[in-house]
């Protein structure tokens, strides 16, 4: 078996960079899928090492060649000048990019700074809403080809997600069939959309750089792409707002609009955020079976993102769903 020493110096060549030049390599940690490591050269220089699993580990269907809708994210980024990793190489088992400035935003900013970099962060990421696409869906083909309507493309999203729960017996507030007839019912309100925009769906505050080198913090950069599609912009407020409503953020959506991003939450609009709402709190809940986490975690997702699947579901109109003890698949956990 190739050690990570060795693997990372392979990975190198193939970035015509020379191998001998590694001088050290660090495991990084926050991410739930892949593996991740620092490499550094003797020159200084840092680059980002990214590995999938093996084959053989468990995933949801939509994971398949999720390194391929990364690299999809930081080329596409790279032209309105938003601040992400660029491409260094990519093949079958890997994706090699450039480190970004700073670290993962946490609770240590002050409320002057939260405002001031949520304002940045709406500028940025409606430039990323001003790149489209040559279709609707995953560039990774994971769920197929790209689809060329709005619909098709996220109905089959939810299908798949729906089919793990099953697959994997994972625990749901409500059965699934039932979590399906409630957001078939407002399928109608995805025709809206007609132009395949990037949607990065991973914008939670771990996977956004805050760089305090010059003082003042700053975004250093958007990384952790892997989740993106071509598909309706309003999805991305989904992680924005991870738990929450993006209407209250206030610094965000200014900094958005003055950026050129344009959204009016009327009643089609609020309905397909629930509908991306919906999407990701299943994705969150369903994951934690093949992630095998510990018990822990499993309480969190259930005492806080079942709710929150749940206030996704009712929010959609004409919803029959009802929480009831012992509703869903069990597992026994």
């Amino acid at each position: 078996m190739t050690d990570s020493w060795e693997r990372a110096r392979q990975v190198l060549v193939t970035a015509g960079l020379p191998p001998d030049h590694l001088a050290g390599r660090r495991p990084l940690t926050g991410g739930t899928y892949n593996t991740v490591e620092e490499l550094r050269l003797a020159d200084g220089s840092t680059y980002v090492l990214k590995i999938p699993p093996p084959k053989t580990v468990p995933g949801l269907r939509h994971e398949s060649q999720l390194l391929v809708s990364e690299a999809e994210f930081y080329r596409s980024a790279a032209p309105v000048g938003v601040p992400a990793p660029s491409v260094v190489a990519v093949g079958d088992g890997h994706l090699l990019m450039t480190a970004c400035p700073g670290a993962p935003w946490d609770d240590s900013t002050t409320g002057a700074e939260q405002a001031l970099l949520r304002g940045e962060l709406g500028g940025l990421v409606a430039r990323l809403h001003q790149v489209t696409g040559p279709a609707f869906g995953y560039p990774s083909g994971a769920l197929g080809p790209l689809a060329p309507d709005w619909r098709t493309a996220f109905t089959g999203m939810l299908d798949a997600v729906l089919d793990d729960a099953v697959r994997y017996d994972a625990w749901l507030p409500v059965p699934a069939d039932e979590v399906a007839r409630t957001l078939q019912g407002s399928y109608d309100a995805l025709d809206e959309v007609t132009v395949p925009q990037l949607v990065h769906f991973d914008l939670w505050q771990g996977n956004i750089l805050v760089d305090r080198s010059t003082g003042e913090p700053r975004i250093g950069g958007l990384i952790d792409g892997e989740r993106m599609f071509w598909g309706d912009p309003v999805a991305d407020f989904v992680s924005l707002a991870l738990l929450g409503d993006i209407r209250g953020d206030e610094a965000f959506l200014r900094g958005y609009r003055q950026a050129g991003g344009r959204v009016e939450f009327d009643e089609a609009t609020c309905r397909r955020l629930a509908l991306y709402r919906a999407y990701l709190y299943l994705i969150m809940l369903i994951e934690t079976v093949p992630r095998a986490v510990g018990e822990e975690h499993v309480r969190w997702t259930r005492d806080v993102v079942g709710p929150a699947l749940m206030g996704a579901l009712t929010d959609l109109p004409g919803h029959t769903v009802r929480t009831a003890p012992g509703a869903g698949s069990d597992r026994g956990r």
